[in-house]
């Protein structure tokens, strides 16, 4: 062996003794740079912009009790628990306050914000050994140096703001520090990049109070889902940076309005903030978002003429082994999420990306390697074989992405100074 190979991996060892952080054994670690990865996901606090438990754990009927834990801590199912974050170093995953489309519509949006985030901090206060608060970067700061997963929530579509400003405040006081301004649908704040209707061709009259008042309060700004249009307005608009909290390149994905193109991640940066790379393979790769209609019908297909019941237990078996069998047909892999963080670093810097998995939220889509919240260190590893240095991976893990938390509650301090000391000598009492 190599001497510098025998340094790399005793100190990577005594690292490991001393940290706070319990490190826990990588399977068949065969390299010293995958010693190193493993050893990077602990060493710094890793943040992901997006993972849809909540809404997960509602739809199965999720229950927490002193009798029933439930399985936020270990589970065979989903794509999150403490012990697979703990596996792979996720210190401080957002937890989404995910709103359908249906209910801007038929009502009900702020219950159910209500409800998952009641849902959030009741796992919290039942496993206080295991989970922690996550309202400030300093939260998380904390709780990263006492071993626990910090919960830190966004709110995924604006429509439980309903049309009363008064809500984001409301919504800041409950934990919730980012919120994507709408989802799927056109809603009272914007218009969507999955919808066609360009109901206000952008941002609505009340979603440009909406921004306004989100910059006043210190909620972070998330312009994934929203149409083009809507994502300029916000950037002519806003006096603070903005993330796209799970949302991928364009580039890769030719003709796909959900992921970002050069300029706007171009524009982005230019304000200060970051894109969360969504790791969802449909993201991340045009050719399997192309194909995906022909495989639905091959498979299909399959399972008739084997005679089987499309959904039953039995087709199901025989598609999850031609799945296993044929991968690339499916799923990308973990070097392509490294190519579009590439491509981010290569035309704004390595300060404006992160990670934005959409765990729980892209179904069977995620890409060989980051099969769940237990896969960081693989991601870390493909970009410590293309040279990124430690300082750069501390940025993509957290680092950016804290950057914008602080500059938002900075500003939202500053400007709730200002109202409350009127006409002091160089303290502005006009808008924003």
């Amino acid at each position: 062996m190599p001497k510098y190979y025998l340094i790399l991996i005793l100190a990577v060892i005594s690292f490991s003794t001393c940290n706070r952080k319990t490190v826990p054994p990588v399977g068949n670690v065969n390299s010293a740079l995958e010693a190193k990865a493993n050893e990077l996901a602990h060493r710094y606090i890793i943040t992901d912009g997006h993972i849809d438990l909540p809404y997960r754990l509602r739809v199965s009927n999720f229950k927490l009790t002193k009798e029933y834990m439930g399985i936020p801590i270990k589970s065979d199912k989903g794509d999150f628990d403490w012990e697979r974050a703990r596996e792979g170093g996720l210190d401080a995953p957002f937890m989404s306050i995910y709103i359908p489309a249906s209910y801007q519509q038929d009502g009900g949006a702020k219950a159910l914000a209500d409800s998952l985030i009641d849902m959030v901090q009741a796992i919290i206060r039942n496993n206080p050994d295991n989970f922690a608060n996550g309202n400030t970067t300093e939260d998380v700061r904390q709780a990263f140096e006492r071993g626990k997963v910090a919960l830190p929530m966004g709110m995924e579509n604006g429509a439980p703001i309903e049309n009363d400003l008064s809500n984001i405040a409301y919504f800041h006081k409950k934990g919730i520090r980012y919120i994507t301004l709408t989802h799927s649908k056109d809603n009272q704040i914007c218009d969507s990049s999955y919808d066609t209707t360009g109901t206000w061709g952008g941002l609505s009259p009340f979603g440009r109070k909406v921004v306004e008042q989100m910059n006043r309060v210190g909620i972070m700004i998330d312009i994934s889902h929203v149409s083009d249009k809507t994502f300029y307005q916000v950037m002519d608009l806003t006096k603070t940076p903005c993330i796209a909290s799970h949302s991928s390149v364009r580039k890769f994905t030719p003709g796909f309005e959900r992921n970002m193109n050069d300029d706007m991640i171009i524009r982005l940066a230019e304000n200060g903030g970051v894109i969360q790379i969504n790791f969802g393979s449909t993201f991340l790769d045009g050719n399997l978002r192309t194909q995906r209609e022909a495989l639905r019908k091959k498979t299909r297909e399959m399972v008739k003429d084997a005679g089987l019941e499309w959904g039953s237990e039995e087709a199901d078996e025989m598609l999850a082994k031609y799945k296993k069998e044929n991968p690339t047909l499916f799923y990308a892999d973990v070097e392509l999420v490294a190519d579009h963080i590439d491509h981010v670093v290569q035309l704004v810097g390595v300060d404006h990306v992160g990670f934005g998995s959409d765990y729980d939220g892209v179904g069977d889509s995620l890409p060989m390697g980051l099969k769940d919240v237990s896969d960081y260190p693989n991601l870390i590893y493909a970009l410590l074989k293309r040279g990124y240095s430690d300082e750069d991976i501390a940025k993509i893990c957290y680092k950016n992405v804290f950057r914008v938390w602080e500059a938002v509650e900075t500003h939202a301090k500053k400007l709730q100074k200002a109202k409350s000391s009127p006409g002091r000598p160089g303290i502005p009492t006009s808008k924003d």
